[in-house]
């Protein structure tokens, strides 16, 4: 890559010189009035999932209208598999495309480990136009000092998915807010130990699992009970109310490995399930769990109350790379960020819903309202949107990653230790987390 520390000292030598030459100019051009290349002869491969293929054919296609010299190859491999090999190779890999998605909690990483070229996100950005602040949003998620290192391709956050019929046999009001315990433990259907879906819980009281300030780390988890603020003692109450009586009924909720298909087979209509937490990515398959979709009502996440605040998950989302191998030629840079460009062209925002499941940030919700979308798929978009607009900042920085088996392990061991109450339950998490912050 070109930020070595060579080239980085120089280049600071030279830009202090320059701003202490008199009348030297100031370059405040780039990214500004600049469109995207045309007619760049240059050859790259570009990731796209099996689902994804006929929407990015399309997209080739119209890249090379404009650049008809161009080669573009697509390398069909699932996201993950292609960052699991990533992870096991490196940036020069043949395996590894110049373009590919990934989430944004993956940034750093990739970007320490020196896999990703830095983007002319901004120029990106006005070119394909829909922003209001741009590094407000998600395109601020991918942005590491003063340089970019993805454009945003997607926002995700969970929503609700409530079956209508099983409402209405068990007579529970869907049209307000409700209350998980006041609740049947299998009427709510929270897979709460998976910390995915607990932080909804967990951000309604603004319990921070992990912070970063600095340098310096922290959790509130690790505080005394008798010290931890009113209302985050009444969020972890209410956790461990839902825990219990799942407990006391032999729920299979709370089993790790059980507890998906428990949540599935009992949400279908004829079950007892009613609500359940999920990503705008599930709706094909919780379409096939109540009657085709028939009796599915989808509602922003908020409609749902723990200990009488509404849940909220994160802002959350993905972007797309472009491969450092390919940093250094301008051309093949220039021709990944027109095929960036051209993904997530806000005018083909309801083709690229419908070929993957992804939302645009850069698109208001009138725009699938309006379209061909179906009634379920518009709900969805709708909810995600509204619940995003809610939503807090997902933290990004790498030592986050040891909170997923922290909290886990400390809400499954109650499975075992039969937590007298609420405090009792809290030590066990304590626990978990105190030893999580000794190992950073």
């Amino acid at each position: 890559m070109k930020r070595k520390s060579f080239i980085a000292l120089f280049m600071a030598l030279i830009m202090v010189l320059a701003a202490c030459t008199p009348g030297a100019p100031k370059d405040d051009s780039k990214g500004e009035g600049k469109g995207l290349a045309e007619g760049i002869k240059a050859e790259i491969s570009v990731q796209t999932e099996a689902d994804w293929k006929g929407y990015y054919e399309k997209v080739v296609e119209r890249v090379k209208e404009k650049n008809p010299d161009a080669v573009i190859n697509l390398i069909e491999v699932g996201s993950f598999d292609h960052l699991d090999t990533i992870d096991k190779t490196d940036a020069s890999n043949k395996d590894v495309a110049d373009v590919f998605a990934l989430p944004a909690d993956r940034i750093y990483g990739l970007v320490q480990n020196d896999i990703l070229a830095g983007i002319d996100s901004k120029k990106i950005a006005e070119a394909i136009g829909g922003w209001d602040d741009f590094d407000s949003g998600i395109g601020g998620n991918f942005k590491i000092k003063d340089e970019y290192f993805a454009f945003p391709y997607n926002i995700e956050t969970l929503i609700l998915f409530i079956n209508k019929a099983n409402a209405e046999a068990a007579g529970v009001d869907i049209s307000k807010p409700m209350e998980v315990n006041d609740l049947g433990y299998d009427q709510a259907l929270l897979p709460l130990f998976d910390a995915w879906f607990g932080v909804a819980a967990t951000n309604s009281s603004k319990i921070d699992l992990l912070g970063k300030d600095g340098d310096k780390l922290n959790s509130d988890m690790t505080i005394e009970w008798s010290e931890l603020p009113a209302e985050k003692q009444e969020t972890i109450k209410a956790l461990y109310d839902y825990w219990k009586a799942n407990n006391d009924a032999n729920s299979a909720l709370f089993d790790k490995d059980a507890g998906w298909g428990y949540i599935d087979t009992t949400f279908t209509s004829g079950g007892k399930g009613i609500v359940r937490l999920g990503g705008p990515w599930e709706t094909g398959s919780i379409n096939g769990f109540t009657n085709d979709g028939k009796d599915l009502e989808v509602q922003p996440i908020n409609n749902l109350t723990l200990a009488g605040k509404p849940l909220v998950h994160w802002q959350s989302g993905w972007g797309l790379g472009i491969n450092s191998r390919i940093e250094e030629d301008k051309d093949k840079l220039a021709l990944a960020e027109a095929v960036i460009a051209e993904i997530v062209n806000p005018e083909h925002a309801v083709d690229l819903f419908k070929a993957t499941g992804k939302i645009l940030e850069n698109v208001k919700v009138d725009v699938y309202k309006s379209s061909d979308l179906n009634d379920s798929d518009k709900a969805v978009i709708s909810a995600v949107i509204e619940s995003y607009a809610k939503a807090p900042a997902r933290p990004l920085f790498t030592e986050w990653g040891s909170v997923w088996d922290t909290w886990k392990n400390a809400v499954l061991s109650w499975n075992s230790v039969k937590p007298a109450d609420a405090e009792a339950a809290y030590k066990e998490i304590k626990a978990s987390f105190d030893a999580m912050m000794q190992n950073f």
